[in-house]
């Protein structure tokens, strides 16, 4: 809520495909714009510091935390947020793989692992499953779903799966050391 004798500034946003005039504080981060004042409380606040992922959004086809960034930063940019991911009904090709292979468990994460593996693809440098891990590793899974959620995000890049590594041996459900 804003205070009337707090000043504002305009922002235009285009969020999910839809255009966006809006009024904020200097200090509203984009994260708390979109749940705030959006309604879009698909993406989660987890620990405010970036360090957990869970607010991980698509700023103009990037993976950003939004936590991080100012409302006021991202003046004229496409955000995409986990509404936004499915077309219509349709869900993403990465959403029904997460279904799959089961890679959520609380599913307080899925929203930023979502985006983040969305935007992982599109930055084309992950060709192994380890590399899937190690580029996803901003994204904490509090319930250890990272073997179903690499999993899910391999078998939508059609790469194979755990050939990084034939020798560890693979038990669902299990927190990766």
């Amino acid at each position: 809520m804003t205070s009337p004798s707090c000043p504002t500034y305009p922002v235009s946003l285009t969020v999910n495909g839809q255009p966006r005039q809006l009024q904020v504080e200097s200090w509203v981060s984009l994260l708390d714009l979109l749940r705030e004042q959006l309604s879009l409380t698909g993406t989660k606040k987890g620990c405010d510091h970036g360090q957990c992922g869970a607010c991980t959004v698509l700023v103009d086809g990037r993976r950003v935390n939004a936590c991080l960034t100012l409302a006021l930063m991202n003046q004229g940019r496409e955000i995409v947020t986990v509404e936004g991911l499915a077309q219509s009904e349709e869900l993403h090709p990465l959403q029904r793989a997460f279904i799959a292979c089961d890679a959520f468990q609380c599913g307080y994460c899925t929203p930023g692992q979502l985006c983040s593996a969305v935007g992982l693809i599109k930055e084309g440098q992950a060709s192994s499953a380890a590399e899937v891990r190690e580029l996803m590793s901003g994204n904490i899974c509090r319930c250890g779903a990272y073997p179903q959620i690499v999993q899910a995000v391999t078998q939508v890049m059609q790469l194979p799966q755990r050939h990084d590594n034939p020798d560890r041996p693979h038990v669902p459900g299990t927190v990766p050391a």
